[in-house]
């Protein structure tokens, strides 16, 4: 059957149902959220109230606030026959059995045949849910377990229920990972599916042994974070965050319903989550938890405390580093600070040790009771949990052998068939071969390749054996078919010398020796622009004719991208600013992964963008003006989204600040990304491509400037910017008019280059830039001076 998913219907419009609601229509499909019905007139309100506060949460659930219009919203007693038109009803209510029941007793009076059902329930049995509906009710029923926040987390659990037919199954595998832009995992029908199983038991876990060793939360959340490859939260931030009486309630379900899981059963139970469960402290909804912060009403500061785990009583927030981490970061790579973790001899250490002890040996003994497939459970971590590598994924970090060590040293026992891997001399639990993965499977007990890798171009998979050319900050790897890609890999991959040097190189590579040049990564973020440091050191010394050409040679290099002979495709995805947003503004096209966070934040640090930014908006907004057009609408909103520094919170919004334009392509999931673009530089080559023309610009000149002018006075005036803003916003303004013109000019690219330019080394010789500079590179974060 070719289904098609036009229309979906979502029961239950709280949190998590007004986020999966908010992921569909981000997608395009038109959604109807229900909910009980309330008193009064609006008999929805419900669930109309439900959806306005998610829409105005943060960060948030939809791609785009317009896509909301695409939801309707109605109640359980008005609106349920309505499902008639819908492909995929959604159940999202309350997680107690006899509720779900009930209401799918409703919903197969309403459905028409052949109407994808599902639950989002996190733990209730499948089997249980669908018992006493029709044959095809059944046939098309399962459970898709989302998780929370829908559309940022990618985990998508599929749950068969005993009969379930499979091409229901095997469609929304395709439809999860192709449009939902989801990894769909395969669960089993058991307790906690698979996310939920090792996530909850791996954090009551590290709870548990951070009491019985001694450490603080600090101390625990430092070492089971980002050091890791795990968010920063950690462990104790995360259960705040979840919501402690969520935990509490996940974890007492799991011990009821896996009486043979010794792991689970074998958790103590903890006095000091009874103590804050009791004095209601649940973690970030109710202000306190582990952690909790307050004002200090007398000096303005925000004061934050941590909970004493033995004391039970809460104190100031401890901030001292930790030897063992300071340790692990000088290591290296994430297998080397795991190495490091593991051979501490403090407290750190065996915490480190004690805690994949524990994982390692819970995760061989869940298959096949979970899962047939390790790449399963390993699947679900990263994409549930957010953990760079799975279980599996870091044991093979640690090495097979010593794993095992490390399991019976704390006085686990490893299942049958990992013991048999270990002993049949095999080093590993995945193989890379030929640019695919391989992983080992306990029924054939031979290695089988991971499915569903052909719509992917996965970069670690062909680092090896198709690198062509590289130097410390970048890699160019042959991605077949005449097209090559260049990967940056500096630090947050900004961009400096090596980079530069590495765009420059890709470019003729691909126009001496293939067909077309893909700009890509597969790291957190694309890049987060200039080498700041770089700059500041330049500026501080007044080493401006070396800055002067550092400047133009990434001038030079952005035009060499729009200008190639071969086609360039950018593929930015997470934060991609300042000189990272450049890069992509001068691409033949961009195929922007949906999560991109796009902008040109260099009034941030006290400048103005000066690779290229300020002229191409420039160009953009000169190509979108009307004839005549004396408002200078477009010009306007270029110049505010530069001054503001805007940055777009989904690649959806990136095309209404016009970083990205209509042909520029938007991927839902980032992993096909790089496969995507590289598909439409060969389009573009096979199309006969030419070199672009260049374009001269059409300017405003000193009328357009003015306005910019008085407008920059009125901010001041009212207190809404500085002098030093309005310093900058002046600069802008002064570069996207054209400078010293009396009236409308067409001028040339370079033209406006040479002002970009001048204008950034005048604001590098100003004390206040160097203070903004300085400190983003202590703190992170934009100075207001």
């Amino acid at each position: 059957m070719n289904r098609h998913v036009k229309h979906v219907t979502v029961l239950g419009s709280g949190v998590m149902g007004s986020g999966i609601a908010c992921h569909f229509a981000g997608i395009g499909v038109e959604v109807l959220l229900l909910d009980m019905p309330a008193e009064g007139a609006d008999r929805s309100k419900t669930a109309r109230d439900h959806l306005a506060n998610a829409i105005k949460s943060n960060p948030s659930p939809i791609y785009d606030k317009a896509f909301a219009s695409r939801i309707k919203v109605g109640n359980f007693e008005d609106d349920l026959e309505k499902i008639k038109n819908s492909d995929w009803v959604i159940e999202v209510i309350i997680e107690r059995l006899d509720i779900k029941r009930s209401m799918f007793e409703k919903v197969d009076q309403f459905r028409k045949e052949g109407t994808l059902i599902t639950s989002n329930t996190s733990g209730i049995p499948i089997q249980l849910m669908s018992e006493g509906r029709s044959e095809d009710f059944q046939k098309h029923f399962c459970g898709t377990h989302f998780f929370n926040p829908p559309r940022y987390l990618k985990l998508f659990e599929i749950i068969p229920g005993p009969k379930t037919d499979q091409s229901v199954i095997d469609f929304f595998t395709i439809y999860g990972e192709k449009f939902l832009g989801k990894t769909p995992v395969h669960a089993k029908d058991t307790p906690g599916f698979i996310g939920n199983r090792i996530g909850v038991y791996s954090m009551a876990k590290v709870m548990e042994l951070a009491q019985e060793i001694g450490l603080t939360v600090e101390q625990a959340d430092n070492l089971t974070g980002s050091i890791l490859g795990r968010p920063k939260t950690g462990t104790f931030k995360l259960a705040d965050l979840v919501g402690l009486d969520t935990a509490a309630n996940v974890t007492k379900g799991l011990k009821e319903n896996s009486p043979n899981d010794s792991f689970i059963q074998d958790l103590k139970e903890s006095k000091t989550l009874n103590f804050l469960l009791e004095n209601k402290f649940l973690g970030d909804k109710t202000g306190k938890g582990f952690y909790y912060k307050e004002l200090d009403k007398s000096t303005g500061e925000t004061k934050r405390f941590a909970l004493d785990l033995e004391k039970l009583e809460y104190r100031p927030l401890e901030r001292d580093k930790d030897p063992a981490i300071e340790a692990a970061k000088q290591a290296g790579s994430t297998k080397n600070k795991l190495g490091s973790l593991i051979k501490d001899k403090s407290k750190s250490g065996e915490l480190i040790r004690k805690h994949f002890a524990s994982l390692f040996a819970y995760v061989s003994q869940r298959v096949p009771e979970i899962s047939d497939t390790l790449y399963s459970i390993d699947d679900a971590m990263k994409t549930g949990y957010a953990w760079k590598y799975g279980p599996f994924e870091t044991w093979d970090l640690v090495g097979l052998k010593s794993g095992l060590e490390l399991i019976e040293s704390e006085g686990y026992e490893v299942s049958d068939w990992a013991k048999e891997l270990i002993n049949s001399g095999k080093e590993s639990f995945y193989q890379i071969k030929d640019g695919k993965k391989y992983f080992y499977s306990i029924n054939s007990k031979e290695y089988e390749i991971v499915p569903g890798q052909d719509a992917f171009i996965i970069l670690d998979n062909i680092r090896k054996s198709n690198e062509i050319w590289s130097n410390p900050e970048a890699s160019i790897q042959d991605l077949g078919d005449g097209i090559i890609n260049l990967e940056f890999r500096s630090k947050m991959n900004s961009i400096g010398g090596g980079v530069i040097t590495g765009i420059n190189k890709a470019i003729e590579l691909a126009e001496k020796e293939h067909r077309g040049l893909v700009i890509g990564n597969q790291a957190d973020n694309f890049s987060v622009g200039a080498n700041l440091a770089m700059i500041m050191m330049m500026a501080a010394e007044q080493d401006w004719w070396e800055l002067n050409m550092a400047i133009k040679t990434f001038q030079d290099t952005m035009m060499k991208v729009r200008y190639s002979a071969t086609p360039v495709v950018v593929a930015p995805h997470g934060m991609s600013l300042g000189g990272g947003c450049e890069i992509s503004l001068h691409a033949d096209k961009i195929v922007a992964a949906a999560e991109t966070y796009m902008g040109l934040v260099e009034v941030g640090v006290g400048v103005i963008p000066g690779g290229g930014g300020t002229k191409e908006m420039t160009l953009r907004a000169a190509q979108n003006q009307i004839h005549d057009d004396i408002k200078t609408n477009h010009l306007r909103e270029a110049y505010m989204n530069i001054a503001m520094a805007k940055v777009a919170t989904s690649a959806y919004e990136a095309k209404n600040l016009g970083y990205l334009r209509e042909q520029d392509i938007i991927v839902v999931n980032k992993d096909r990304q790089i496969a995507e673009a590289k598909k439409h530089a060969i389009i573009m080559a096979e199309a006969g491509y030419t070199r672009p023309i260049q374009q001269k610009v059409k300017v405003l000149g000193k009328e357009a400037m003015g306005m910019f002018y008085v407008g920059s006075d009125q901010m001041v005036a009212g207190k809404y910017i500085s002098d030093h803003d309005r310093l900058i916003a002046n600069k802008l303004g002064y570069v996207m008019t054209g400078g010293n013109l009396s009236e409308p000019t067409e001028v040339s690219q370079q033209y406006l280059l040479d002002l970009e330019r001048e204008a950034f080394l005048s604001l590098c010789g100003e004390r206040k830039t160097l203070e903004r500079i300085q400190h983003m590179l202590k703190t992170g974060k934009p100075l207001r001076n």
